[in-house]
């Protein structure tokens, strides 16, 4: 099993018809996920990567029976179709967009709460479950494999690094969850949690965190609570000073909030051993497995 992709996914590319569109449905093809349409308003009718477009997102689900959106759209027009992409009903939205507008990013992530709609990101690598062949999304597909453990991360480039560590080691993954950088983001460290409890075949599950925010001070307190499999930290950002942002809109120290020694004291706290470097995750790992 995996989460919130698996072999019956059917995808919907929004801004096929664009440069990062057009490249990265051609890579996610290649890794073997189920696109069946693409839309750009205005260009109903043509092909990309052999894939038919079309001017809005309930045409194409209702052409091709699409279940899911992977948004390639610019950063002013993402929330409007996104918000599309949720008024179809499609389950989840993935926003790869980065620099949406804050207050697109919260009116995206109410609606799709009030709706049941699972929204990750925005400015998110994706989502990928190798076992299914599905990606959606930009991540490298060939440093993931398929496996027991559960990988959660808010830094798309450390998701790869530490699933590139994990592969070579034989430890594979059930999904990899791209969470998204900026401040505001749909799916939460804490509603991860939740959706890798419910999937039997993840034995375990690897957090990687970054400085800013405390979503992984209050995915810690959920994990030692309720959440009973083996778990593996990483926190970005342990020398990094405050008030500087650090990449991502959501990677910056305010006063005492959101430093790397907050999140580790947190993780450590709820019994969760923590990588020093990304290289470290994947022996962490083989301790409790």
């Amino acid at each position: 099993m995996a989460i919130l992709a698996d072999k019956d996914t059917r995808v919907i590319i929004q801004g096929i018809t664009g440069g990062q569109g057009t490249f990265h449905s051609q890579a996610m093809l290649n890794f073997g996920t189920k696109i069946v349409a693409g839309v750009t308003p205005g260009k109903g009718g043509q092909e990309v990567n052999g894939i038919p477009v079309f001017d809005t997102v309930m045409e194409a689900k209702e052409a091709h029976d699409a279940t899911a959106a992977v948004i390639f759209v610019p950063a002013p027009f993402a929330g409007d179709a996104a918000l599309e992409a949720i008024a179809a009903h499609l389950n989840p939205v993935v926003v790869i967009t980065e620099h949406v507008p804050v207050r697109d990013e919260i009116r995206v992530i109410h609606t799709a709460k009030r709706q049941g709609i699972t929204v990750i990101g925005p400015n998110t690598p994706g989502i990928i479950t190798p076992g299914a062949k599905q990606k959606l999304g930009i991540m490298p597909g060939h440093v993931f494999a398929d496996g027991p453990v559960g990988l959660m991360s808010r830094s798309g480039t450390l998701t790869y690094e530490i699933a590139a560590g994990m592969t070579y080691a034989g430890i594979g993954m059930t999904t990899a969850i791209g969470l998204g950088g900026d401040p505001c983001v749909g799916l939460t460290p804490i509603e991860a949690v939740k959706l890798f409890e419910k999937d039997n075949d993840t034995k375990a599950l690897v957090l990687v965190g970054e400085i800013g925010g405390d979503a992984e001070e209050r995915a810690a307190a959920y994990i030692k609570e309720h959440y009973d499999r083996p778990v593996v930290g990483f926190i970005a950002g342990r020398t990094a000073p405050p008030g500087k942002r650090m990449g991502h809109a959501g990677a910056i120290i305010s006063g005492s909030t959101g430093t790397a020694q907050a999140k580790i004291k947190a993780l450590n706290d709820a019994g969760i051993p923590v990588a020093e470097k990304p290289s470290d995750v994947a022996r962490l790992l083989q301790d409790v497995l």
